[in-house]
Order: C-alpha cells, then sequence, then structure tokens
C-alpha cells in the first residue's frame, strides 16, 4: 500500500486545538516568572531576541512552506513538480518515491548553506546591534552576552533542521506533530522555570529552548522516517537535486519576498521602535504582541490542520471541498478573536496583578486597535494561503510594498510625530488597510463563488 498524505478528521482537529491550547497554556505558565523575577529591561531584551529570532527565520526565504506543500503534492501521488501551478493527479495515484528522495536531498543541501549563512550573520551584523542594544540596558550584561552567544547556536541549529517541520506538515502528521511540540513545550518550561529561580535570567530562556529544540527536531525526524519509508528510498535513484530546486525556487522566493514584507509588518516595529523608546516601552508593547500571538495562533488551528489537505484539493481540483475548508477557517478565525479580545479586554490587566508582574499591556483602547489590525492580518492571511496551495504566490509584491510603506511610516510616526507606542500600532494597520487586508479574501470569494465557477 503506497504512502498517501494522512486523513485529517475530527481527531486531528482535536489535537490541533489541544496541542494549541497546551502550547498556551504552557506559555502562560512561564510568563507569570517571567514578568515576576525580571525586570522592564530584561523582559524588553527578550522581545527583542524574540524578533531577531523572527527575522532570521526570513533567511529560509520562502523555501520551508514550499517544500511542505510540493511534499503534500508528492504523497498526492503528482510526479512532477512545477514552477507555476500544479500537476493533476487522482486520488490513487503512486507516491513517486525517486522524486520524494530527490526533495529530501535538495532540502538537507540547502539548509545546510543557510545555517552557515545565519552564522556569519549573526556573529557579525547581529553582534554589532546587540553590543549597541546593551548600551542602555542596566542589567546583567553577562548573563545578556551568554544569552545572546546561545541565541545564535539556537538559531543555526534550527535552520539547519528547519526543514523537518515541512516534512510533518506536508505528510498530513497533525496529531504527531502537536504531540512532539507539546513534548518539547514542557522540556522548555520545565527547564525555564528551574533555571529562572536558579537566577541565570535570559540564559535561562534561551538555553531551554536550544534543549527543547533538539528534542523536538529528532522526534520529529524518528516519525517521519518510518522503517518502511527508509527501505522505500533505499531501492530508487533520487531525482536530480538542482532540477527540484530549480522548479521550486521561483515561487519560494516570492514567498520569501513576502514573508519579508510581513516581518517588516509584523515585527519591525520593535527593532525599529528600540532605537526611539524606552526598554519599559519595548517591553509593554512586545508583552501585548506576544499575547496576541497567541490569540492568532488559536484563532488559524483550522487553517495549520488543514494546510496538507489544502495542497490535496487543489492538486484534485475539489473547489467545493475548498468551500467547506474556507468557511470553516475563517468562522473559526473572527469567532476566537471576538471571544478571546473580549475576554483580554475585561480580564487582561486583573491577571498582571495577579501575577504581581512588573509589565503591563498597552491601555484598552491601544489594545482595541490592535486586536482589529491583527483580525484583519490573519483573516487575509488565510486568504492567501487558499491561494498559495494552488501553487501561485500573487501576493510577493503587495506584501513587500506594504512592508516598506510600514518601515517610512514607522520613522515618521515615530521620528518626526514622536507617536510613541501608538505608532508601533498604526504603521502596519494603515499600511494592510490600504489593500492586502480586502484584496485576498476578495480573490478567493471571487475564485470559489463566482457564477462562473464550475464545482
Amino acid at each position: 500500500m503506497a504512502e498517501k498524505v494522512e486523513h485529517i478528521g475530527k481527531k486531528e482537529i482535536i489535537w490541533s486545538y489541544a496541542g494549541t491550547a497546551f502550547m498556551i497554556g504552557a506559555g502562560v505558565l512561564l510568563l507569570p516568572f517571567i514578568l515576576n523575577k525580571m525586570p522592564d529591561e530584561t523582559v524588553g531584551v527578550w522581545n527583542i531576541f524574540q524578533t531577531i529570532t523572527a527575522l532570521v527565520l526570513l533567511l529560509d526565504f520562502g523555501f520551508r512552506p514550499t517544500f511542505a506543500r510540493n511534499i503534500s503534492y508528492i504523497f498526492t501521488g503528482v510526479k512532477t513538480l512545477q514552477k507555476n501551478g500544479v500537476a493533476h493527479t487522482d486520488s490513487d495515484a503512486n507516491v513517486d518515491y525517486s522524486l520524494l528522495k530527490g526533495s529530501l536531498i535538495a532540502m538537507r543541501r540547502f539548509y545546510q548553506w543557510i545555517a552557515l549563512a545565519v552564522f556569519g550573520l549573526l556573529l557579525t551584523a547581529g553582534t554589532a546591534y546587540f553590543y549597541y542594544i546593551l548600551q542602555k540596558y542596566s542589567g546583567d550584561r553577562t548573563d545578556a552576552l551568554i544569552a545572546w552567544l546561545l541565541l545564535i547556536a539556537i538559531n543555526c541549529y534550527n535552520l539547519y533542521t528547519f526543514y523537518y517541520d515541512a516534512l510533518l506538515t506536508g505528510k498530513g502528521y497533525v496529531k504527531q506533530s502537536q504531540q512532539i511540540n507539546m513534548l518539547g513545550q514542557i522540556v522548555y518550561i520545565g527547564l525555564a522555570i528551574t533555571l529562572i529561580y536558579a537566577g541565570f535570567g535570559l540564559t535561562a530562556i534561551v538555553g531551554s529552548q536550544f534543549i527543547s529544540t533538539i528534542i523536538r527536531r529528532f522526534l520529529t525526524y524518528k516519525v517521519f522516517f518510518t522503517a518502511p519509508l527508509k527501505e522505500k528510498l533505499a531501492c530508487v535513484q533520487a531525482q536530480e537535486p538542482k532540477n527540484i530546486l530549480t522548479a521550486i525556487t521561483p515561487n519560494a522566493i516570492k514567498i520569501g519576498l513576502t514573508n519579508l514584507g510581513g516581518f517588516c509588518v509584523n515585527k519591525s516595529a520593535i527593532l525599529i521602535g528600540s532605537a526611539f523608546l524606552t526598554l519599559e516601552q519595548i517591553a509593554c508593547y512586545g508583552i501585548t504582541i506576544q499575547v496576541m500571538d497567541i490569540l492568532a495562533r488559536c484563532a488559524s488551528v483550522f487553517y495549520q490542520a488543514y494546510t496538507p489537505k489544502l495542497a490535496q484539493c487543489r492538486a484534485e481540483k475539489n473547489i467545493s471541498q475548498l468551500k467547506h475548508y474556507y468557511l470553516l477557517c475563517t468562522g473559526s478565525l473572527w469567532a476566537v478573536f471576538i471571544l478571546g479580545g473580549l475576554a483580554w479586554i475585561f480580564l487582561g490587566e486583573w491577571a498582571l496583578t495577579f501575577m504581581n508582574s512588573q509589565t503591563h499591556f498597552v491601555p484598552i483602547g491601544m489594545l482595541c486597535v490592535m486586536l482589529l489590525i491583527s483580525a484583519l492580518e490573519h483573516n487575509h492571511a488565510i486568504s492567501a494561503g487558499f491561494i498559495m496551495a494552488d501553487n501561485k504566490i500573487p501576493f510577493f509584491i503587495p506584501s513587500l510594498l506594504s512592508g516598506g510603506a510600514t518601515v517610512i511610516l514607522l520613522f515618521v510616526f515615530l521620528y518626526i510625530f514622536d507617536f510613541g507606542i501608538w505608532g508601533l500600532i498604526l504603521a502596519p494597520g494603515i499600511a494592510q488597510l490600504a489593500y492586502q487586508n480586502w484584496k485576498w479574501p476578495s480573490v478567493v470569494i471571487n475564485e470559489f463563488w463566482s457564477k462562473r465557477q464550475v464545482n
């Protein structure tokens, strides 16, 4: 029996919610220790670390989601990978293990070079930037420097093995992926709390992340590379990895440019803001963004779970099923944002007071605006994902333009008008509302519900 994309049903969705709930619960468990034991400045540096990690992952340049999507195509039964669009296949087509083996080799080689590039970049330009930040840091600089070196190590290792995540996603291993993430999070939280109480500060958080990542990568490898799969791969000649990279590179680069624009929209505020605002202000904005990201992950559970099925439906031209998934994904997104947002507005500050936190969320007015901006952002991101499942990337230029507009607006709002935290909030919101927030949902709706659409 040929291996195919795993069936994604109610159990997988339940595991997705359970995994997301656990990740959130674990994060909430750790947050009081960080906010209670660390001063505002240290929390601000921690937020900068997280932003740098997000920036480093951009050097993947869109290859991970492209690899994941193409792994789904392969397990669906396609025989060739195309630069644009998807080769048609049927539900009983066999897996081309020669194509799979060539793709695995291509992924491994690609990430080896990326990891080396990241090491050089962080050791030079990254260290120079961090030295600049340390000039206004009054905390334990030795701890901060050790944490920085560990951050370099974890980012390099993470990128070196980054394609492991694409393998699980592409194969549809939703339950297994959630179980691995949950176990990794248990290790992370347990170690981090222990080390924070032992007085290790930033080193406690980064070191715990490193160990957790190693464990997760080891387990991911074991789940995907089963004995039967290894046997099948050993019996075939790999297709030329260079040809595979040639086929997927154009759209991968487009995704990379899209992600770069997305980073400028969603993450550049902390990096740019740290030059104009105090570390205390960055901590306030940063902790709000972190909780917002948690809420957005909850809201996107259905979409993340069904991502491999979207590629399969595109390959099989199953538009009616895509319509069902789209309504399910966008409906759950808005429901979670509305309910979660209301809970946050009424209970958020009470929770921080209960934790005896030294850092607080932004004021309620700012929070309401941030909730709306984030909901619109993830709503159009889901629509873009449905377009991307057809191996088409029409949004990379608009994403870059939105990112560039965000950076310009950040400098205008922070340097010229001195808007403070409001500048960090409004710059990306205005840039996205101008085009992307409405464009991609309208494209998907027109495709799926146009009178000319043939089901």
